[in-house]
């Protein structure tokens, strides 16, 4: 049997015990992070009650499958281990932890032989510098440069490197010149693990408020639902009693049952009606007719575009007291 050294061990021991005591487990890729910048990744993670733990991918697997035994489904994670990983133990849900990597990446140089994220493209149009030898490192690496009106320009736009290929050396060296940073430097979540549930990046990846904002739409329309098809839950209840009252009054106002909610719209209704007949039977006016037919006629006739919003408040506003219209019928009907 072959002899494994103590400490190997011990650190496997130390990360599954982390592994089995935190809610969640990540891997994230540190692929490219200088150790300075490493350093105050760690210690931001820290201050968010996240442990960021790293050894060799071997004995990572072995802490993983060690932890398993008592946190079924973790070995789920297994296949996301490769190149520099570190694990991430924190109480921290999967989402929030997603964003709070994201927050930690910021934009590099590109060394040479680095795998360029997006396509690398130098734009066309004026530059910085002044004629010099830059101008032929320009060239040099590829990029169409030229000297006009005393200063260096780009010709125009090219991609000088694709997504997926390597950067030159060459290239390297001037793209900061030109402020050009490609790379992004950052702890990557792969996946995260909990409560038995793998959540990858491809599900990870989406806006802050992206669930929550479809529960509330899912509620919302719910209730319209149940409104509609008036189905009485503790949400709907009450605009359920507010469209029954709306409905009721409608009904009472057609079939002209007064109540007390209504009977000052039916009046002013009937009164509307009676100067309506009255204007056109002559001899039923007397002197209180005269008057009111004469004030609707001096109206100013509204405009086309408001007629819509006056017949609406016409409804809301009669334009008679309630001892007005009681005195209208009575004179219709003497």
């Amino acid at each position: 049997m072959a002899h494994v050294a103590a400490w190997k061990k011990e650190r496997v021991k130390k990360i599954a015990d982390v592994m089995v005591n935190s809610p969640v487990v990540a891997i994230v890729d540190v692929h490219g992070i200088p150790s300075p910048q490493m350093q105050l990744m760690r210690q931001g993670m820290r201050a968010k009650d996240a442990t960021i733990m790293m050894s060799r991918n071997r004995l990572m697997h072995i802490a993983i499958d060690e932890a398993a035994k008592q946190k079924p489904g973790l070995e789920q994670i297994k296949p996301m281990i490769s190149g520099q990983c570190a694990i991430v133990a924190t109480p921290t849900n999967p989402f929030k932890l997603f964003q709070q990597m994201e927050a930690t990446k910021a934009k590099a140089p590109a060394k040479p032989g680095d795998i360029a994220p997006e396509d690398i493209v130098v734009k066309g149009g004026e530059t910085p510098f002044k004629p010099g030898p830059i101008v032929g490192e320009l060239q040099k690496a590829g990029i169409p440069a030229a000297i006009e009106g005393g200063k260096i320009i780009i010709r125009k736009d090219k991609v000088m490197v694709k997504k997926g290929e390597e950067v030159p050396e060459g290239l390297a060296k001037i793209l900061p010149k030109l402020e050009i940073l490609p790379m992004i430097i950052g702890m990557d979540l792969l996946a995260a693990f909990e409560d038995g549930i793998l959540y990858k990046k491809d599900v990870l990846d989406i806006p802050a408020d992206y669930y929550p904002s479809l529960l509330a739409t899912g509620a919302r329309n719910a209730i319209a639902l149940g409104v509609s098809i008036a189905y009485p839950t503790k949400q709907t209840i009450t605009q359920l009693l507010a469209k029954a009252y709306r409905e009721a009054n409608a009904v009472s106002m057609e079939a002209a049952i007064p109540t007390k909610d209504n009977i000052k719209l039916l009046l002013a209704k009937a009164n509307a009606e009676m100067l309506a007949i009255a204007s056109h039977v002559p001899g039923l006016e007397d002197d209180r007719l005269k008057q009111q037919l004469a004030a609707k006629a001096s109206a100013a006739p509204a405009p086309p575009e408001k007629e819509a919003e006056e017949k609406k408040e016409e409804e809301k506003k009669p334009e008679v007291s309630e001892e007005e219209a009681a005195a209208g019928l009575s004179a219709l009907f003497d």
